[in-house]
């Protein structure tokens, strides 16, 4: 899993804020990746204002439609 950030984000602080909260979204996803994926997210000029969880709904939909979440383990089959 690759992030990057430009300048147009904003400064050093913003930037940084943004790759924290894009790292913190893709590991609480729910669902696994398959094997075999590289992936790169690009920060946008909103991403240092949301939180974090905002931004896995968005992260989980997108990898979805990609195909490429392996799915749950649903609890109640444990």
């Amino acid at each position: 899993m690759g992030i990057t950030t430009s300048k147009k984000i904003g400064n050093a602080v913003r930037r940084n804020r943004a790759r924290r909260v894009i790292r913190e979204a893709f590991y609480s996803l729910p669902a696994g990746i398959k094997g075999g994926v590289d992936l790169v997210f690009v920060a946008r000029g909103r991403t240092p204002y949301v939180k974090s969880y905002e931004v896995g709904r968005q992260m989980e939909k997108a990898l979805a439609c990609a195909g490429v979440l392996e799915k749950p383990v649903s609890r109640e089959k444990l």
